[in-house]
């Protein structure tokens, strides 16, 4: 059985949450303005990278995860976030829109915000060893250990949306730890 809308919008455990909407191809950025313009609070990752072109290089903001906006609405807000120019649907799983955690927003602002080398890849990998990063502006992050490109690097996975941010981190500034 599909839930509408109109079913998710009277249920009155639905508060304000963090939901991921999928755009139309490189509209990510215009999509955000729009929704900050509307007064609705949209994140979009961003990380600087080098472009080349052939005559001169430059450093460009691009998303670090393509086709992603994330929002924080009510379900009230569903439809304005929705007709905004740019947006094509929710990411949905379970039969309704899927609810991003609050903690992995703001690993995403925390890793964006830390000027480091991280990237986002396809979820699969297989599970690895847990660790905390003990040293430097990531203190205190945890994720999985994976070897990728002949790095190690620590992985985090995005809840929903079938993707990972890889993060180059140092394993003198690692420590094991055990998750039951």
């Amino acid at each position: 059985m599909l839930l509408s809308f109109q079913t998710i919008i009277s249920d009155p455990e639905n508060m304000e949450h963090w939901y991921a909407v999928y755009t139309k191809p490189r509209s990510e950025k215009k999509l955000a303005i729009r929704l900050n313009e509307k007064s609705i609070e949209a994140y979009l990752p961003l990380r600087k990278t080098l472009k080349q072109w052939s005559d001169r290089k430059k450093l460009v903001e691009e998303p670090l995860i393509s086709s992603y906006v994330f929002v924080n609405v009510n379900p009230e807000n569903y439809f304005e976030v929705l007709n905004t120019p740019g947006a094509v649907r929710f990411i949905w799983f379970g039969g309704k829109p899927a609810i991003i955690p609050d903690k992995q927003i703001q690993i995403l602002k925390l890793v964006t915000g830390a000027n480091i080398d991280v990237e986002c890849a396809h979820n699969d990998f297989p599970k690895g060893s847990h660790v905390r990063v003990v040293t430097g502006p990531l203190n205190g992050l945890t994720g999985e250990l994976v070897s990728t490109s002949g790095k190690n690097k620590v992985m985090i996975r995005i809840d929903h949306l079938d993707k990972v941010l890889l993060v180059t981190v140092s394993p003198n500034n690692l420590e094991p730890i055990v998750i039951n």
